[in-house]
């Protein structure tokens, strides 16, 4: 171990001397190109209850988004997904669950969103809360999968999370989410990932600083140091 970078955690570190005073920024993608999407439904539901909380919500619109690598990444759609993840101190990803999986324009957004884009890791350290809707009996596989890629994106997936079964009988008419249990469980969720994001925002870079990559970032400035003086 490298001493120097070796660093205690202590709850003095964990102290936010000046809290941010915007508004929580959150970004929802949904899963569905759908006409009536269930998906997009339960997300605009979602984005009420955050705004009603005080947050500020953007919905990225899937339409028109390439397949991963079936365009460069300057396409306008793509522009606009990775300017909004970097926005966002938190997100709600809601997929279908589509042959017991989530669908692949779900997936297609997420796999859009780089891990870094040099410096800068657009999603490490914030907040996830994960959604599906499914045309049967209630199910998790969608939400599993989205935990696994939330992780792997080294975002903080809060632990709740909602799960609409039989979704064509949760919502009126007019697109509006049916009072019931399903309904609940989603203002939960929403509930929770607000107070997670107030709470893990101001400290996130602190949070996910880590051993590793300080040794890592030492190693290249060495590199370059010395390779300056050859």
């Amino acid at each position: 171990m490298d001493a120097s970078l070796f660093r205690v955690p202590t709850v003095e570190q964990l102290q936010v001397r000046e809290p941010s005073r915007h508004a929580p920024r959150f970004l929802m993608l949904y899963g569905s190109l759908r006409e009536r999407s269930y998906s997009r439904l339960l997300t605009f539901e979602a984005a009420r209850l955050l705004q009603a909380m005080g947050g500020e919500v953007r919905i990225f619109d899937p339409t028109g988004l390439p397949l991963p690598d079936g365009a460069p990444d300057t396409h306008p759609k793509v522009q606009e997904l990775r300017e909004l993840a970097a926005w966002s101190e938190g997100m709600v990803w809601c997929s279908p669950e589509r042959h017991g999986a989530m669908t692949g324009i779900m997936k297609a957004q997420i796999d859009w969103i780089p891990l870094s884009v040099g410096a800068v890791r657009p999603t490490q350290g914030k907040t996830l809360a994960v959604m599906e809707v499914s045309g049967g009996s209630q199910s998790f596989n969608a939400v599993n999968q989205m935990r696994v890629l939330g992780r792997w994106m080294r975002m903080i997936t809060i632990p709740n999370q909602s799960s609409v079964a039989k979704a064509f009988n949760e919502f009126t008419e007019d697109g509006r989410m049916k009072p019931s249990a399903f309904y609940d469980r989603v203002v939960d969720v929403m509930e929770e990932l607000f107070k997670f994001t107030l709470l893990i925002r101001d400290v996130a870079p602190y949070l996910v600083d880590r051993y590793s990559e300080r040794k890592e970032s030492a190693e290249e400035l060495s590199k370059r140091v010395n390779q300056r003086a050859i």
